[in-house]
This record gives structure tokens, C-alpha cells and sequence, in this order.
């Protein structure tokens, strides 16, 4: 009798999720465009691509290609669409430096 193959599960543990949002954040916080591709990138591959594409409402193929780096880049909607299928919000937060635009 053969054994059955067990398809992983689609949600990483809670510290590999941990992980990963670390990750990103410190992309972001460098707001380097590649950076923040290679890191999202890199949490997709902890998924189950089938269900992270069905969840997203992007084709696999799209989500490589959006998270692969030069020269495709993705736009928000992959973006969005991908860290809410793996359970992650994306939020904007004042910066600590003074370079910022003045309101009003």
C-alpha cells in the first residue's frame, strides 16, 4: 500500500508568521521596492500556492512573476491581495524622521 501524500498546511505557525511579518516590516522600513518583493516572496513560499492563488484571486504564474524582483514589479493590487490571503495587513504609521511634509 502506498502512502498518501499530506498536503501542507495553508496558515504557518504563529512564529514563523511572526517571522515573516518582521520581515517585511524591515522591507518596508527601508522602502526598498526589491527588498519588500523579496520578502513577501519569500512568506508566499511558506504557503500552499494553489490556496494562496485561490484565496487572492491571482493565478499562480502572476504571483511569482509579481514577487520574482527586476524587472516585473507588482502593483497594489497583488500586493493587497496576496497579504490578505496569508493573513497580513499592510498599515501606514508616522515615521520617526523629521523629513516628512508638514500638514496644513
Amino acid at each position: 500500500m502506498s502512502e498518501k501524500s499530506v498536503r501542507p498546511a495553508t496558515r504557518p505557525q504563529s512564529s514563523q508568521r511572526q517571522a515573516t511579518a518582521d520581515l517585511i516590516n524591515q522591507a518596508f522600513k527601508k522602502s526598498d521596492v526589491a527588498e519588500i518583493c523579496h520578502a513577501i516572496g519569500a512568506a508566499t513560499r511558506l504557503y500552499n500556492m494553489s490556496d494562496l492563488a485561490q484565496k487572492s484571486g491571482l493565478a499562480r504564474p502572476s504571483i511569482h512573476r509579481a514577487f520574482a524582483g527586476d524587472p516585473f514589479k507588482p502593483n497594489f493590487t497583488a500586493v493587497f491581495n496576496v497579504l490578505d490571503a496569508m493573513g497580513f495587513q499592510l498599515h501606514g504609521a508616522p515615521a520617526r524622521s523629521s523629513s516628512a511634509l508638514e500638514i496644513g
